[in-house]
């Protein structure tokens, strides 16, 4: 086998490979702490509980993790209560979101869904209530 077709397999070999965290440049950083948490939604369609952090803590919402639901119900005061998985199955960050289907928390096995995509808040907010901004 010639030099050349050798160098171009390997090339062709390298290229097919799946890369284990997607084809996004950037690993996942770990869920952020409590302390940089903005607010937290549920989406009834999804049946996702939404976390959103201020990684820079300018308030602005630069990472988000989905919790599934496994059980939803209002406490005495009227509350909305939710039971979640421990760990989330979706994660939003840097303009990239990622899947963790084994629900196992971050440690190299997410797989990126999609690339290119904001966290739409306005699907769940609109962006005015009673006159004052989200």
């Amino acid at each position: 086998m010639s030099l050349r077709l050798s160098i171009l397999l390997s090339v062709l070999i390298v290229l097919a490979s799946p890369h284990p965290a997607g084809w996004t440049k950037d690993l996942l950083p770990a869920e952020p702490d409590v302390s940089t948490r903005v607010d937290e939604l549920y989406d009834h369609e999804a049946r996702l509980f939404l976390i959103l952090y201020s990684l820079e803590g300018n308030g602005k919402v630069d990472y988000v993790t989905g919790r599934l639901v496994q059980e939803y119900a209002r406490s005495n005061y009227g509350n909305p209560v939710y039971q979640t998985e421990a760990q989330p199955l979706f994660y939003w960050w840097n303009h990239t979101m990622w899947n963790d289907p084994e629900q196992d928390g971050v440690n190299g096995n997410e797989r990126v869904y999609q690339e290119g995509v904001e966290f739409d808040i306005s699907r769940y907010k609109p962006c005015l209530f009673n006159g004052q901004p989200c």
